[in-house]
């Protein structure tokens, strides 16, 4: 089978963008607090390999026991690994299933495919299930929950006979964007998330997505589980610097740092959406500082990408998430805004000469 394309924004073979609308970071940041925290990470040692302290602090964090929390490489790292795991659980006779949201991240797939899992609409139907919350790349809600889920909402879960039996596929809620949701109101409540895999990874809201570092919350009955993730990690799975900002993400300055930022990237989406508005594009709604967005008609939208990022501008084409014809935009600052415009509107005129 033809491995999966891996395609990210963020820098590429042509280095890093003057303006990157590309990537999802928190366009405020980074956060000096978090920043100052990794520059004064102590890198000639090894950090304490159970992460004793970060463990504590995370726990403090979210409210919960310390085994609940399982520390990872990056969010991607988790994907892998929780993936594998999950292939383990099953016989070689029953192949093993993965739901997959209808627009994604491509690792979800990319560590589905690596570990041969087979597809499937149905989360029911499902050994594993991906959930992203805002979304990426349209920023919005997640629709596609197992039922036993919802009926975990009223605590019908061990009430109704005809309930599927519980827990009986593992849903991994990507919470990335979790952190920089700037409207809207999450679909699951507390007593759900407690039966879910949350998985955090603090950097794009914190505006260091350089500093690899992520975490996932067990469920509140899933210690086994979390003992056997634990001990699929190497040894060492976050450096110094990523248990620096791990440690600094759970301080009082750094969350007010965030919220402050929030109000901010609220006026520049605004902005941002208005101006593009203006120059005929159709832009999705999203409860993020990232969004979708098409094209006025007759530009095609791969091809503007590769104009513009001549032009040291970089847009995220939404190909391979499934939406041919679109572009997904990070908020960025109005200066970078004014650039794309003009950029723009340059490149219409080219057009219609």
């Amino acid at each position: 089978m033809k491995p999966l394309a891996r395609i990210h924004g963020g820098p590429d073979a042509q280095g890093a963008p003057r303006y990157d609308f590309s990537s999802n970071s928190n366009a405020c940041g980074p956060c000096p607090q978090v920043l100052a925290a990794v520059q004064a990470a102590d890198a000639t040692r090894y950090p304490d390999a159970a992460y004793t302290d970060l463990r504590a602090a995370l726990a403090r964090f979210h409210g919960v026991a310390p085994w609940r929390v399982v520390l990872a490489g990056s969010a991607s790292e988790f994907i892998f690994r929780i993936t594998a795991w999950v292939k383990g659980q099953g016989s070689q006779q029953a192949p093993r299933t993965v739901c997959l949201p209808r627009h994604a991240y491509g690792d979800y797939a990319h560590a589905a495919q690596a570990w041969g899992l087979q597809s499937t609409a149905q989360p029911d139907a499902a050994d594993l299930v991906w959930a992203c919350e805002p979304s990426s790349p349209l920023g919005q809600a997640h629709t596609t929950w197992p039922a036993w889920l919802h009926l975990a909402a009223d605590g019908a879960l061990h009430n109704s006979p005809a309930a599927p039996e519980p827990l009986s596929s593992t849903v991994v809620l990507d919470s990335a964007y979790a952190p920089l949701r700037l409207g809207g109101t999450p679909s699951l409540s507390d007593a759900q998330r407690a039966k879910v895999w949350p998985l955090f990874s603090p950097n794009k809201a914190l505006g260091l997505t350089g500093v690899r570092a992520a975490y996932a919350i067990a469920p509140f009955d899933a210690q086994p589980a979390a003992a056997q993730l634990d001990a699929l990690a190497p040894s060492w799975v976050l450096g110094a610097h990523g248990v620096a900002l791990l440690m600094a993400w759970t301080q009082v300055d750094a969350q007010a740092w965030l919220h402050s930022s929030l109000q901010t990237l609220r006026g520049w989406k605004q902005r941002q959406v208005q101006g593009l508005q203006a120059l005929g594009w159709t832009v999705q709604p999203s409860d993020t500082p990232f969004f979708c967005a098409q094209p006025l008609l007759g530009v095609e939208a791969v091809a503007l990408c590769a104009q513009l990022r001549t032009q040291g501008i970089k847009l995220r084409d939404a190909t391979s998430f499934g939406l041919p014809g679109w572009v997904r935009l990070g908020v960025l600052p109005p200066q970078a805004q004014d650039a794309l415009g003009a950029a723009l509107q340059t490149t219409v005129n080219k057009g219609q000469a």
